[in-house]
């Protein structure tokens, strides 16, 4: 670890107040990054407020918005993110093959035509930098400009998650190893 994470004692006023907000949302404990974020009060109170939004209430289940944190997580190969995403994956019902296959860096089979197309606009996203029309216009057929809107921002999320636990080199829990190569 890079960065000295406060313990609660350490905390000034403005980083306990929103280290106790983020204990009283839906998630009941800061999520890691958030400790780094810290550093930054307001940046961090306002970056955890979005993340739980983007983790409980958009239009998706857990099972098609993993599919965007999973993805965003082999791009950045965020072992610390893949780490806690691949249990919540699992726990929302998402197909250990589907899982394998965004690790190993293979297209999913997928069932789901929402779950393909939250795949294809995630790969599109930190592939190529953008949609194209076709697929763009594809995604607002299947999942409404809401999905849309929240596919992407489950990406940019999740990359400001990945880039904070990877510069600050956040360790996985002791006894877990690594799993993207």
């Amino acid at each position: 670890m890079r960065l000295k994470l406060l313990s609660p004692g350490e905390m000034n006023e403005s980083q306990r107040q929103t280290y106790d907000e983020s204990i009283a949302g839906k998630r009941g404990k800061p999520p890691a990054p958030m400790m780094a974020w810290l550093n930054s009060p307001e940046m961090a109170r306002h970056a955890t407020r979005l993340g739980e939004v983007l983790r409980f209430d958009t239009i998706f289940p857990a099972k098609l918005s993993e599919i965007a944190i999973l993805v965003t997580a082999r791009h950045w190969t965020a072992q610390y993110e893949w780490y806690a995403h691949k249990r919540l994956a699992l726990a929302g019902g998402m197909d250990p093959k589907i899982i394998d296959a965004i690790r190993d860096r293979r297209t999913p089979a997928f069932d789901d035509p929402k779950a393909k197309m939250i795949y294809d606009v995630a790969k599109s996203l930190h592939e190529g930098h953008s949609i194209e029309k076709g697929l763009y216009d594809a995604a607002v057929a299947l999942l409404g400009e809401r999905g849309v809107v929240e596919v992407i921002g489950l990406c940019g999320y999740y990359t400001l998650v990945s880039m904070t636990l990877n510069t600050f080199e956040f360790e996985l829990p002791e006894g877990e190893v690594p799993e993207l190569a």
